[in-house]
């Protein structure tokens, strides 16, 4: 071995960091599972470094140069292998990189959604670009195929966080449609509310560690022919509101009209009840027959008894009795 060759193998064994051309990755994965002992593993700023074995999370480093051996990272100890003389470690080692990845573009088919107005079930598509960012790496690089990450597979991951985005948006979309009793064609106009709330949610980024840190486009539509048929159907449950509405009127005006021929009776009724008490001393017998008295004398006016001599004479008869009466009972 040349000396060149010795210095570069010596210094690759001093030295275990994420090299300059993978520093774009989201996640690297160091290609060497046998690590020495006494090495520095460099951490930079922006990222973390997550130990395994056998498919089991050991420890993560924070950023920083930190000496490989037990007494400096007490999570190694099981990692280090006997047949070495103690002298390596075995182990799969995850660089993730934790600032926000920007500038994400995502796009196409985001499933179904029942709108809740009118119960039709529409496909939802959905463009634009967003911000991503880290924040559990251990269930980030758990969730990213079973660990098994390669060095240039950028592509491959975005495109995994992008298809987990879109799996995302019906829930999301159903939500904000049952917080605001909207239908889904007008939740999706509101594109500031949309963006917010999918920075709040996004359950299926949670769930393997992401989190989007902004929205900086978002364009959700549903396909033309859904779209006609959402209008038609709220033009009809439009129209049939105004109808019970018009039928709610009708029948709060009959109401109030019987509200206010009840409230004529009933003060009609006081009134004859203070005559009864006041007029006929209290004999509801002798006021109800000079009330058929009046009575009659009222409908003989109406009916044209009311003229000429016989006219006068039944009407003479009529105020007699009506007088004999209240004699009778004053």
């Amino acid at each position: 071995m040349g000396v060149f060759n010795f210095v570069k193998q010596g210094a690759r064994q001093l030295f275990v960091a994420r090299p300059d051309a993978q520093k774009h990755l989201i996640v690297y994965k160091h290609p060497d599972q046998n690590i020495p002992l006494g090495n520095r593993v460099t951490v930079d700023q922006d990222e973390c470094a997550v130990f395994f074995k056998n498919g089991r999370v050991m420890g993560v480093l924070p950023p920083g140069q930190t000496p490989m051996d037990a007494q400096n990272i007490p999570f190694l100890a099981p990692l280090i292998n006997a047949f070495t003389g103690g002298n390596a470690l075995i182990a799969e080692l995850f660089f993730v990189r934790m600032t926000p990845v920007r500038g994400v573009t995502f796009g196409g088919p985001a499933g179904d959604i029942v709108d809740p107005s009118t119960e039709l079930q529409v496909p939802i598509r959905v463009f634009g670009e967003f911000a991503v960012q880290v924040f559990d790496p251990v269930r980030f690089v758990v969730g990213y195929t079973g660990q098994a990450a390669q060095a240039s597979d950028n592509d491959a991951v975005l495109k995994w966080i992008k298809d987990k985005f879109l799996m995302s948006v019906t829930t999301v979309l159903t939500e904000l449609c049952e917080i605001e009793q909207k239908s889904v064609r007008l939740v999706i106009n509101n594109k500031e509310r949309l963006a917010s709330a999918f920075l709040q949610r996004a359950p299926d980024l949670n769930e393997i560690g992401l989190r989007i840190t902004e929205i900086g486009r978002i364009d959700p539509n549903i396909p033309d022919e859904y779209m006609k048929q959402l209008r038609d159907a709220e033009k009809e449950l439009a129209d049939a509101k105004r109808e019970v509405k018009k039928k709610h009127i009708a029948v709060g005006g009959a109401q109030a009209d019987a509200a206010a021929r009840q409230f004529e009776l009933d003060q009609q009724f006081n009134q004859e009840y203070r005559n009864v008490h006041g007029l006929a001393g209290g004999n509801l017998g002798a006021y109800a027959n000079a009330r058929m008295a009046m009575g009659a004398g009222q409908g003989m006016a109406a009916h044209g008894v009311g003229g000429g001599v016989a006219g006068l004479a039944a009407q003479m008869a009529v105020g007699a009795g009506m007088g004999q009466m209240m004699n009778q009972q004053m």
